[in-house]
């Protein structure tokens, strides 16, 4: 079982930034990959970033170039740089841990955190 936890969401005006961090209970945490996904209101959750254990990473077209995954194995958290935000990026933000296959879909990943509100205002 491992247990994440994600903090850094809140409100901010378009153009802003925001850091979210994911904070992991497994160890070794740097043989996993790890992702975040969010969940706009009435849409399907959707991949943003992965980042697999040689820290490869990948982004979804719509964030590329505006957001960056990052790791610390020393402390067993993810983190998701998020600059030049716009209001349809405002959603629940999800990170989780990769079971392999697809870094796109979420059948792939088998534990969750709870969330994390982000709000982006025009």
């Amino acid at each position: 079982q491992v247990q994440l936890v994600e903090s850094g969401g809140g409100l901010v005006q378009a153009g802003g930034s925001l850091r979210l961090s994911c904070a992991a209970s497994k160890r070794p945490f740097s043989s996993y990959t790890m992702g975040w996904f969010r969940q706009a209101p009435g849409k399907e959750r959707e991949f943003v970033a992965a980042i697999n254990w040689s820290d490869n990473t990948y982004y979804a077209d719509s964030v590329k170039g505006r957001f960056t995954i990052s790791r610390d194995n020393a402390k067993n958290t993810v983190y998701l740089q998020m600059n030049s935000l716009k209001p349809e990026d405002t959603a629940i933000y999800y990170c989780a841990t990769g079971l392999g296959g697809s870094l796109y879909s979420e059948r792939n990943y088998a534990y969750w955190g709870q969330g994390t509100q982000v709000t982006v205002s025009s």
